[in-house]
């Protein structure tokens, strides 16, 4: 298998990795209210981050390798407000962005990787792009864990390894022995 082949691979991977992550999260919170937490006025929201994501990656993956990045007709400063939807709304919003995102991301090749493309007028390489918006989805989703894990509290069911419980981990089978 090419290195081109085998990246491309392994990136798929991890972001559904970190799509599910997030699901995860999303799948502790016991209420609407609790998308719409805030650690401070100068945070941002679960909900916020999700139609962040959401309207980052329709824009950037839509016609991914024939147009700018930056779509004119996304509203990014709109992505911030707080709107009051549902649990089921912002599902819906996740889901089609991961879906333009993925399946533009799974319709590339290995020629694809080195061509170029531009986000707001910038030249990247296709893989340039794509590490780009690895570390900036990783970035967000490190966030929801992160307000979904405040807001559980002790309550809150680990996603990988539970604190204190490293020794146990390593016994293995996996996650077969930590209660």
């Amino acid at each position: 298998m090419s290195f081109k082949k085998l990246y491309l691979e392994n990136t798929i991977g991890v972001f559904k990795n970190y799509k599910t992550l997030a699901e995860n999260s999303f799948l502790q919170l016991s209420s609407d209210k609790d998308f719409y937490y805030m650690l401070d006025s100068e945070s941002n929201s679960i909900a916020v981050i999700i139609k962040h994501l959401s309207g980052n990656m329709i824009s950037r993956w839509t016609d991914f390798l024939t147009t700018d990045g930056e779509k004119p007709t996304r509203n990014r400063d709109a992505e911030f407000v707080d709107d009051n939807l549902t649990n089921e709304e912002l599902l819906q919003i996740w889901h089609k962005g991961w879906n333009v995102f993925l399946n533009t991301l799974c319709s590339l090749n290995e020629t694809d990787l080195l061509k170029d493309i531009t986000i707001r007028g910038e030249k990247l390489t296709v893989t340039q792009a794509i590490n780009r918006q690895m570390a900036h989805y990783a970035y967000h989703i490190g966030q929801i864990v992160l307000l979904a894990k405040h807001i559980k509290s002790r309550e809150w069911k680990s996603l990988s390894i539970p604190k204190n419980r490293s020794e146990q981990y390593s016994k293995g089978p996996y996650l077969d022995n930590i209660k």
